[in-house]
Parts: structure tokens; C-alpha cells; sequence
């Protein structure tokens, strides 16, 4: 795959792109307008990236951003009439950015791909844990179409762990920390370890007494 090493940055504050993973955006903002017309035009490749710290504070400038991020390639447009649009992005590879450059509306940056992961199973005991994992995070999930994923023998080691780690209800700054793991086997470790956090929090709190309740 030619990759180019100038790619559109879109910073948003809660959204965590992994390799292989559908996102659907709706764009509205003229410089983003301006950004996707640009990538449709040239390569068809945009970069998300998390905004980190108070990004409040600056969200129409150039505020901080974590220096990894996945790009992510358009697989369909739909333009509405009044320029607004809805794309749909499939992650393509990690990125590390180098630095920030251009002149445009939204941001640019010069960026270094990560290696593509080669090998991309995990060990047999480790997706099995994984699964176990998920279905008891999963046991209250009201939307059965994430559930019937773990039910799919077909979904590859690679997908299973990235699109569990995008699309599970964790704090952005969990996913990101996924996102920046070496490997795909160590970023199904890590995810057990967040999901074994969650499961344990989660029956601490069943534990606790209620507000009203009084210790004897």
C-alpha cells in the first residue's frame, strides 16, 4: 500500500480509530468541509487523532493533541446540499506524527507509519479469555448487534481486539492507550486488563451499601 507522509489531522474528543475499524462521521464544520474535499481529491486518507488536556480552551485553533493516532481511508461520501457531508472512514494503520505543517483551514501534519503488524492472531488461551471477558462485560449490553459479534467464528483475531476497542464504552484516554500498544497480542492484553478493572469495579460497587443504608 502507498502510504503518503502528509495526511489531514482531524482531532476529535472522543473518538479512538484502530486498523480495520468502520467509523461513520458526519462533517460540518467549513474547515473539516474543506479537508475532505482535499482528501477526495488526493489520496483519500485522513488522520484521527485524540485532542488531549484542556482542548476547550482552544477547539477552533490548534489545540493539543496525542502524537498517535490512525489514519483512516474514505470508502464512501454521501454530500448533502448544504455542504455538509457523511463519510464513512475504514482505519487503515497507525501513525506517529513527526510534525505539524501547511497552510489549510484544518491541520496537516508530516507523519511516520507505524509498522504494519505482521502475524496479526493472538495465542488460542488469549482470545478465549478475551471472549470470556467481553460476555461478562457485555451481559447488560441493551444492543444485541455487539453481542452477536463474540458469536461469529469467522471474526479474526485483528478485528475482534481492534473493533472491541473501539466501539466498548472506555474512556477515550483507555482507548488511546490501546491504540499506542506495540503489538496486537499486547493490546489484547490490555484490553483484558481494562475490562478485568471495569468487571471488578463494577461488582465493588454491587457490593457497597446504598446512600441510605447504615453500617452495624
Amino acid at each position: 500500500m502507498d502510504l503518503p507522509t502528509r495526511i489531514p489531522l482531524f482531532p476529535l474528543p472522543n473518538v479512538v480509530l484502530f486498523p480495520g475499524v468502520p467509523l461513520p462521521l458526519h462533517v460540518f464544520e467549513p474547515r473539516y468541509r474543506e479537508m475532505v474535499r482535499d482528501a477526495q481529491a488526493t489520496h483519500g486518507i485522513i488522520g484521527m487523532v485524540l485532542l488531549k488536556g484542556d482542548w476547550r480552551q482552544d477547539y477552533y485553533g490548534r489545540p493539543p493533541i496525542f502524537s498517535v493516532g490512525c489514519a483512516g481511508r474514505i470508502v464512501s461520501l454521501e454530500s448533502l446540499p448544504d455542504g455538509r457531508s457523511n463519510i464513512l472512514l475504514r482505519g487503515i494503520r497507525q501513525f506517529s506524527i513527526i510534525r505539524e505543517a501547511g497552510s489549510r483551514s484544518y491541520r496537516e501534519a508530516e507523519i511516520e507509519w507505524q509498522p504494519a503488524v505482521v502475524g496479526t492472531g493472538i495465542a488460542a488461551e488469549q482470545r478465549r479469555h478475551l471472549m470470556a471477558l467481553l460476555e461478562q462485560f457485555l451481559s447488560n449490553d441493551a444492543e444485541p448487534p455487539i453481542r452477536k459479534l463474540l458469536q461469529d467464528q469467522s471474526l479474526s483475531d485483528e478485528l475482534l481486539v481492534n473493533f472491541f476497542s473501539y466501539a466498548l464504552d472506555l474512556l477515550p484516554l483507555e482507548k488511546q492507550g490501546l491504540l499506542e500498544t506495540p503489538s496486537l497480542s499486547a493490546r489484547a492484553q490490555q484490553l483484558c486488563e481494562v475490562l478485568e478493572f471495569r468487571l471488578e469495579e463494577t461488582r465493588l460497587a454491587a457490593k457497597a451499601p446504598a446512600s441510605g443504608d447504615r453500617w452495624h
